[in-house]
């Protein structure tokens, strides 16, 4: 219970700015743009502050080598994941949009808003593993969650188009962190404390990212007010993805990790861990909203998906963290 309390608290105290982006949206409080605009804000500026802010202060020459080993374990994640998410949808839909709609769904969780929010608020101290762990995550989105399965018209893109993506504030952001975090030891070189703070959680760019979290779950908000709820809770398909999404994954990794021996030193080990369960246990991603409606494609079944799956993540995560902290 120690660790179900704690995170039902940060579940409940997130899921409150969703609740307010909620009804700022259905009293048309706010304009009809406002979760465009809030998007804008997270992906360009709240994210990339977030993500160069933790390499600066955390991303050493020591980090280095578990930064491989996090590269191979999300890897090994994904080969999990994704074959099992392909055969669950396919048994789970009919239609091949609804089928990728439900493949990326399983297959990439909402571990950059969600994930985020809850690794920084319960788990600050693996929170540098844990975006370096995302890394090969977004990289799969990009050259193949997003271009097949949410956007997919039937033509090919090069790889070339493909690598655009790449050319983002957040990644353009992290590399910039990470040579500050690098060379800043051995130069002896300390930034003004009005860009950052030496703990990271002042300054210009410290108080940019703090504004992460609860930005993210009013965007949630928003997002979730435009769907239709009797369609989003009368679907039976939706929560057998959530199953699969929000207990089965986690409960498969934790099962793992509890029959295994550490392979590395503890911390690193605690932190591998952490990393992949949480990556695992979140709920469906909001892509599968924001992108296909971009292009005219119909959201119905991603706004249930996402409505649902954050609905049950408030109670969800919570048993699944106090799982692994019984287990391991």
């Amino acid at each position: 219970m120690s660790v179900f309390l704690p995170t039902l608290t940060q579940m409940a105290f997130l899921f409150a700015f969703i609740v307010l982006g909620y009804i700022l949206s259905k009293l048309k409080v706010v304009p009809d743009n406002s979760a465009g605009v809030l998007a804008k804000l997270e992906n360009n500026l709240f994210i990339p502050a977030l993500v160069m802010g933790t390499f600066i202060n955390n991303f050493t020459i020591n980090k280095l080598s578990s930064a491989g080993k996090l590269f191979a374990l999300s890897f090994i994640v994904m080969v999990i994941t994704i074959p099992l998410s392909i055969l669950v949808s396919h048994l789970c839909a009919k239609d091949t949009y609804t089928k990728n709609i439900y493949t990326y769904g399983m297959s990439f969780s909402n571990f950059g808003f969600m994930g985020n929010a809850i690794v920084s608020a319960l788990f600050p101290d693996v929170f540098l593993e844990y975006l370096i762990f995302t890394l090969p995550l977004w990289i799969m989105i990009y050259l193949w969650g997003v271009p097949s399965l949410l956007i997919s018209d039937g033509s090919k893109k090069s790889v070339k188009e493909k690598l655009k993506n790449f050319l983002n504030p957040m990644f353009i952001c992290m590399i910039i962190g990470m040579v500050i975090g690098l060379i800043s030891a051995p130069l002896n070189l300390a930034l003004p404390s009005w860009i950052i703070s030496a703990d990271g959680s002042g300054g210009v760019i410290g108080v940019a990212g703090s504004c992460m979290s609860p930005i993210a779950m009013i965007l949630t908000g928003m997002t979730v007010a435009k769907i239709d709820l009797k369609k989003a809770f009368t679907n039976l398909g939706v929560y057998a993805i959530c199953f699969f999404r929000l207990i089965a994954f986690p409960l498969l990794f934790i099962g793992i990790f509890a029959l295994i021996p550490p392979l590395f030193a503890a911390n690193e080990w605690y932190a591998f861990v952490v990393c992949t369960v949480c990556s695992v246990a979140m709920p469906l991603g909001l892509n599968t909203i924001v992108i296909p409606s971009a292009y005219g494609k119909d959201t119905t079944v991603a706004s249930g998906m996402a409505l649902v799956s954050h609905l049950l993540s408030c109670l969800s995560i919570p048993v699944i963290f106090m799982i692994l902290n019984l287990v391991l």
